[in-house]
């Protein structure tokens, strides 16, 4: 007999912070190495991955499976800013999970559309968010934050109107 997963979304944690970071430093270099500048990935140390999770935990929401943080997504007033996934939990639905209370938390902000930048050479991704009822609404050139300001990053806008 199969064992059932238990599957739980909750705001994040100061103590989920490290798991936080690890996941999201393993996802970002997966999604962005070869797709954005060499300055951006030379700043995107792990070492910062742990400092803005850390910051970050306020606008976190983190799924978890089994007792462990699996993936996790922020989301700041409109824009759902980072959703990332550990790789062995890709397929599972988790993803479709975190995305959809990234939704609600976005209406809970008072807003009636989300936006997200995704990365132009993210394909897996924007396949995802695309089969998730989001529209690619052109490229942009997105800020990414830097310690000497922002470092410019080209990608698409995905948008979705909330009901």
């Amino acid at each position: 007999m199969a064992q059932e997963t238990a599957i739980e979304l909750r705001p994040g944690r100061a103590a989920d912070a490290p798991a936080v970071a690890q996941l999201w430093y393993d996802g970002w270099r997966e999604a962005h190495l070869g797709n954005v500048s060499e300055e951006l990935v030379a700043i995107r140390s792990r070492e910062s991955f742990d400092t803005r999770a850390a910051q970050l935990v306020p606008v976190t929401i983190v799924a978890t499976v089994d007792g462990a943080v699996a993936g996790f997504v922020m989301v700041e007033h409109d824009e759902v800013e980072q959703v990332y996934l550990g790789a062995r939990h890709r397929g599972s639905g988790v993803a479709t999970l975190l995305l959809a209370a990234a939704e609600q938390a976005v209406r809970d902000h008072g807003q009636r559309r989300a936006w997200l930048a995704v990365v132009a050479g993210n394909t897996r991704a924007r396949r995802f968010y695309e089969r998730n009822g989001w529209l690619d609404d052109g490229e942009f050139v997105h800020a990414a934050p830097g310690p000497d300001g922002p470092v410019p990053v080209p990608s698409h806008r995905y948008v979705k109107h909330l009901s």
